[in-house]
């Protein structure tokens, strides 16, 4: 008997052309995308049914899923997208409904989809879309660019002290060794807004929205000539002085320059501390594979709470945050929390301690300086640079054994047991 006989005769593979998932309950939504892609696309629609449409996924193997989000489905329709992010992370997701549907849009969004789709769209558009979208899906990142997240549950960790230090010994180690000097970006995303350009005192335009809308063309040269640089030749891209033009640009257009940027620099340091759109971090860290992050936290009940908090929002997203590490900040082992106690409570590998300095970051700042550029003997200094060696030498897990382990040793040694730990709750 002729083995293919019993084979599943697939449409889309039959046709060469990509096959889509439409998951509704309303009849007639996914004739809707049958009729705008013609003979350019399969689709398959599906019943709101997470198991249903995880076995249809295995089987029919789409290009896309698409989720309707549309009137009373929104609900459904965000416990599908977790479903999917949770057994397929790396499988584009695409909220469907109409934008006459403020709510609708924001449902799929806080969902944690890769984009939205208009349903009141031109046929046209909407294969241009779906298009531009596989295209931006086929762009792999250069091998060598590495991306360093920086998270913080709130405004006033040190966040973007600590990137902008971080960002300065990155690019400093290998020139200080002989060797060409690396290229390093510093995404200045955290919150308040411009702390990253005004601690490394430097000054431009050129914002993190320009470089989506020039997302096209980014090369070299608009590299070079548009992004704000440091004196010390780092590249720093800012969110926009006007925080509104930031709602303008899609999470996916958004991931796809931090990706396209992997092309020109060796390391970019994302400052993210304080950003209050779980959904783009989440599309961020859903796209960094092996990269590193790290949220950072001091010993306040408040900072605890509020890393808790942006933690457990990033696990609803599809986010695994056991490749987060923790960066316990501003340490004194005089306050009876012990560094450690506070990775057990978040549930995090402690990658590092660093030592409370105010006094010593405070004249840095004042002098328009870094303090990673003043002393190298600061223990804050120090400190950081452990994050650089475990970032150019080893694993995120010798990170956890080697810095984590010997920096809460000896800062946290004679600090005493954190009284009613187990009691705070998160908010």
């Amino acid at each position: 008997m002729d083995p293919t006989m019993n084979a599943r005769h697939d449409p889309a593979i039959e046709k060469s052309v990509p096959a889509y998932l439409f998951a509704s309950d309303a009849i007639g939504h996914s004739q809707w995308l049958s009729e705008a892609l013609g003979d350019r696309g399969v689709v398959e629609s599906v019943a709101m049914n997470a198991p249903r449409l995880i076995e249809r996924i295995a089987a029919f193997n789409p290009a896309v899923v698409l989720l309707d989000f549309s009137s009373t489905q929104s609900v459904p329709a965000a416990e599908l997208a977790q479903a999917v992010r949770r057994v397929y992370a790396h499988l584009p997701v695409l909220g469907t409904g109409w934008v006459t549907e403020p709510a609708a849009t924001l449902s799929a969004l806080r969902a944690g989809v890769d984009d939205f789709l208009d349903m009141a769209s031109a046929h046209e558009d909407v294969v241009l879309f779906l298009h531009l979208l596989a295209e931006r899906r086929s762009q792999k990142p250069s091998s060598k660019g590495r991306l360093v997240t920086l998270l913080g549950g709130r405004a006033g960790l040190g966040v973007s002290t600590l990137a902008g230090n971080l960002a300065i010994l990155l690019q400093r180690t290998d020139l200080e060794q002989g060797r060409k000097q690396r290229n390093i970006a510093l995404l200045d995303l955290g919150l308040p807004c411009g702390d990253g350009m005004l601690y490394l005192d430097a000054h431009g335009d050129f914002s993190f929205v320009d470089g989506v809308r020039n997302l096209k063309r980014l090369d070299q040269t608009l590299v070079q000539t548009a992004l704000t640089r440091h004196a010390s030749g780092i590249g720093v891209l800012p969110l926009p002085a006007n925080l509104a033009q930031m709602r303008e640009i899609s999470h996916s257009d958004s991931v796809a320059l931090v990706r396209r940027l992997r092309d020109f620099f060796d390391f970019q340091v994302a400052d993210l501390g304080g950003f209050s759109n779980s959904d783009f971090i989440a599309q961020v860290l859903r796209s960094a594979d092996d990269d590193r992050v790290w949220v950072v936290c001091d010993q306040g009940i408040a900072s605890i709470v509020s890393t808790a908090q942006l933690l457990s929002d990033l696990r609803e997203r599809g986010v695994d945050t056991k490749k987060v590490g923790l960066v316990v900040n501003k340490f004194d082992a005089r306050v009876g929390i012990q560094a450690r106690d506070i990775a057990d409570r978040l549930e995090l590998g402690l990658d590092a301690v660093l030592p409370a300095r105010s006094t010593s970051l405070l004249t840095a700042a004042s002098r328009g300086e870094m303090l990673a550029n003043m002393t190298r003997s600061d223990p804050y200094v120090q400190a950081v640079e452990g994050l650089v060696k475990s970032l150019l030498h080893g694993s995120a897990a010798a990170a956890h054994g080697a810095a984590g382990a010997r920096w809460a040793q000896q800062l946290s040694r004679f600090a005493g047991k954190w009284m009613g730990g187990s009691n705070v709750q998160r908010g």
